[in-house]
């Protein structure tokens, strides 16, 4: 009879045969496990009034009194609703755009015309956000704005865009969607290289164009990955992107009816507060908010879409 294999000697075999591999992801293994797991601990400072001296096992508990410096404010329901609203319209909008540069690069025959636009889409992905309000404040100046330029010409007055609270959800998004839809089509993109080429074949033989073979065969074998990316992406949409709202917005309170987030939020009241505890309070309700939208989204997908299930 063979003996069964321990796994923790196939384990350390595995890393042995590939420890180059296991070497380049060490260092996001160790950034996961610091500032992931090693976090949880502090998670109960939440429901504590946190002392820097004492530490966790010594500070006064309170209960969910932390909580209350959020759900009590006359703005948790607008920063809520903010948060929420503008990552809608990130998901759905950044998706469709990745999704059409995939297709469109996909159908493309130049080689070249081809590399040079996927550098060009990933480019901006690679700005900061500071470098990009700079930009936007070129565009939307209220003296020397391009927009308002361009409006002149026709006839128009100028329009003072930095209070225009209404106007910078599509602005907004219209930044992210830029920043961030080249990126992500290299995800798509990678996925469209995965399908067999047999299956565009046989449709190729029975008469199918380009355009029928993109939505009968490609779209459908791409769903799996659209729907993942998507989970993961609706599990954060309590976290807003706190880096470019505070770049983009800063502290203008005339914008804040529609920009200002849950992060913008509570950053801008610790400033002044200085709580930890109470920070924490609200980090762990976005956590436990996106826990629940994962997990129900999961169930829905695994429900009427199960390849496109995580588990």
């Amino acid at each position: 009879m063979k003996k069964k294999r321990r796994p923790g000697l196939s384990i350390l075999s595995d890393i042995r045969r590939n420890g180059t591999s296991y070497l380049l992801v060490l260092p996001a293994m160790a950034y996961t496990f610091i500032f992931g797991y090693m976090t949880y601990p502090y998670m109960v400072i939440a429901f504590q009034r946190f002392n820097y001296t004492k530490g966790i096992f010594h500070s006064e508990w309170v209960g969910f009194k932390n909580f209350e410096f959020f759900f009590r404010s006359n703005k948790a329901l607008t920063v809520t609703f903010n948060t929420i609203y503008l990552n809608l319209l990130f998901i759905v909008f950044g998706t469709l755009m990745a999704l059409a540069i995939a297709l469109v690069l996909n159908e493309l025959r130049k080689k070249l015309f081809v590399k040079i636009s996927q550098s060009l889409m990933l480019f901006p992905n690679f700005i900061s956000w500071i470098v990009i309000s700079y930009v936007l404040y070129a565009l939307f100046s209220m003296d020397m704005g391009v927009i308002n330029r361009i409006l002149n010409q026709f006839g128009m007055t100028s329009v003072n865009w930095y209070t225009e609270a209404q106007s910078w959800p599509a602005i907004l998004t219209i930044m992210h969607v830029w920043k961030g839809a080249g990126m992500s089509a290299i995800i798509y993109l990678a996925t469209i290289t995965g399908i067999d080429e047999t299956l565009y074949e046989a449709a190729e033989i029975d008469g199918a164009n380009r355009l029928q073979m993109c939505f009968r065969i490609t779209l459908p074998l791409m769903m799996p990955t659209v729907i993942i990316l998507t989970m993961l992406s609706v599990g954060k949409i309590m976290y807003g992107d706190f880096g470019m709202i505070y770049a983009l917005i800063g502290d203008n309170g005339t914008l804040y009816s529609t920009t200002d987030i849950i992060d913008t939020y509570v950053f801008r009241s610790l400033r002044q507060i200085g709580d930890p505890s109470e920070a924490m309070a609200v980090g762990l309700f976005q956590s436990v908010i996106g826990f629940i939208l994962v997990f129900g989204t999961n169930a829905v997908t695994r429900k009427y879409f199960k390849d496109g299930a995580l588990y």
